[in-house]
């Protein structure tokens, strides 16, 4: 991943962070008080986030006894999230790339999430893999991002910075909710729901959630 774009994206929205008490760190859309919280989660012991940003529902989770994880490509985010979190018993970050942060962790979670992070900027082949292996059996996937752009699937990309500049691009995979189950399906994954939740206003773009899960008797642990 463009650790580059994602530092300078960090910078830009660092004075938008507002405080926990006020904030939603469970809003999976991108319209307050809207649509579904927490409890996509469950009850987990254990939780990794992909593209944890500020670290506020890492910091959220481990204030509920959770043993959280944050993981961002972006070294800014990271300071930021420890500097803000960090105090927080059962709260790390990890400034890694998130393929090879999971690559080379011989942990497992209860629960991996993204909320509009990581999972949206990862090669379904690739990262879907690596997510089962992580998650306990019995574990939850849940992540959050844009729908498609209807008709426009698979692999998109886009100039990160001003034509004029240096070049930076990102690339993000776009799927229906029925795709995303097909692909999770063909990666052991069990899908539980997958659709575009409704924005509040009916002429606006809703947002696509996924819940998923590996199959197998719930337990929680680090070891396979």
């Amino acid at each position: 991943m463009n650790s580059v774009y994602w530092n300078r994206y960090a910078s830009r929205t660092a004075r938008a962070v507002s405080d926990l008490a006020s904030a939603e760190p469970f809003g999976w859309t991108q319209y307050p008080s809207h649509g579904p919280g927490a409890e996509l989660l469950g009850q987990p012991r254990t939780a990794l986030e992909l593209g944890c940003g500020h670290g506020d529902a890492v910091a959220a989770l481990a204030m509920r006894g959770v043993d959280a994880t944050g993981v961002d490509v972006s070294g800014v985010q990271c300071e930021h999230a420890c500097r803000r979190w960090g105090h927080i018993a059962g709260a790390r970050f990890e400034h890694a790339d998130v393929l090879e942060f999971l690559t080379a962790s011989g942990r497992s979670w209860d629960v991996i999430y993204s909320i509009w992070g990581a999972i949206w900027f990862l090669d379904p082949a690739v990262v879907l893999p690596l997510l089962r292996e992580r998650l306990t059996r019995g574990g939850k996937l849940v992540f959050a991002h844009a729908p498609p752009v209807p008709g426009a699937y698979g692999i998109q990309g886009t100039y990160g910075a001003p034509f004029s500049a240096e070049p930076q691009w990102v690339y993000r995979w776009s799927y229906e909710p029925e795709m995303w189950a097909e692909l999770l399906h063909d990666n052991g994954f069990r899908t539980l729901h997958a659709r575009v939740e409704a924005a509040p206003d009916p002429g606006k773009l809703g947002t696509l959630i996924v819940e998923a899960e590996r199959p197998g008797p719930a337990r929680s642990g680090h070891d396979e």
